[in-house]
């Protein structure tokens, strides 16, 4: 089957910056759902809204649009579920996991989750996708003094976070 030019168009956009997207989705969805599924479902609608799109360097911001309304109805949506006890699942043995680590990162995604939506993205953009603050400035539509401002007071606010998360669970609060 062969590719259209609209298919060609998209994957030239998407195939740079598919890391990051990765990575914003992977932190952005911690616990919500499964970043693959974000991830796919945003490619789907970017896709289907792709004539839409007003600049190709604005891409990426439109897929992280997407992705974050995607990711709000399906918090919506969500209802409890329950694991059944015989789940296999259960009992797979992750061979590279590093226990304390992945106690930390589960604080840390836990601790993200108190912050104001902005302080969110903006973190999750800046530390785990790596993008600048002249970029985030752009993709979140406010200045950079802005950016700086949410960046400071979101890290503050984890610092305080993970600092009492981190004394109450060693019986030093």
């Amino acid at each position: 089957m062969e590719m259209t030019s609209k298919q060609r168009e998209f994957l030239a956009l998407y195939e740079p910056i598919h890391d990051r997207f990765e990575r914003f989705c992977r932190a952005r969805v911690y616990g919500d759902m499964e970043f693959r599924d974000l991830i796919n479902e945003t490619l789907l609608v970017a896709f289907e809204k792709f004539d839409t799109l007003r600049s190709k360097e604005a891409f990426l911001s439109f897929l992280f649009g997407i992705s974050v309304r995607i990711l709000s109805n399906n918090n919506q949506k969500k209802k409890e579920r329950l694991l059944k006890a015989d789940d296999g699942a259960l009992f797979l043995k992750d061979e590279h996991s590093d226990p304390q680590l992945d106690v930390e990162i589960h604080f840390l995604y836990q601790a993200m989750k108190s912050l104001n939506e902005e302080q969110r993205e903006c973190i999750i953009l800046f530390e785990i996708s790596g993008f600048s603050i002249r970029e985030i400035a752009e993709i979140q539509a406010v200045s950079e003094s802005a950016v700086k401002q949410r960046l400071r007071r979101g890290r503050a606010k984890l610092t305080e976070l993970m600092t009492f998360e981190s004394s109450y669970n060693t019986g030093r609060a």
